[in-house]
Order: structure tokens, then C-alpha cells, then sequence
């Protein structure tokens, strides 16, 4: 599965950085860098917890 960001949604609270940080990082200017835009079966169920947590519903997954 691919991740989205909608960008202009997301207030980099770094919720999803504490559940997928292998994932979602903070950049030094507190702007949400993703180190990769596709799910493994090893960080699937931490992403779909950072989606389900994101306040703004700024995260997704496409097939």
C-alpha cells in the first residue's frame, strides 16, 4: 500500500512520528518528511495506527 500526506492538512504534531517513526519523521523546521512513501508487512499495522491517530486526517492509504 502507498502513503499519502495531504500536506496542506497536516500540522506536524508528530503523532504519527511516536507510533511510526520508522516512517514519519520531523524535519528540522517541524515539517513531516516521509522516509518511504510504501507499507512493509513489518511497519503496516504502526502506519494504519498513525493514520487512524492523525487529528487533521491528514495520512491515507491507497492500494
Amino acid at each position: 500500500m502507498k502513503i499519502k500526506v495531504d500536506f496542506d492538512l497536516c500540522e506536524s504534531n508528530a503523532l504519527c512520528e511516536a507510533m511510526a517513526p520508522e516512517v514519519f519523521e520531523l524535519d528540522d523546521d517541524d515539517y513531516l518528511q516521509l522516509k518511504t512513501e510504501e507499507t512493509t508487512d513489518e511497519n503496516i499495522a504502526n502506519v494504519k495506527r498513525a493514520v487512524a491517530a492523525c487529528p487533521r486526517a491528514a495520512i491515507s492509504l491507497e492500494d
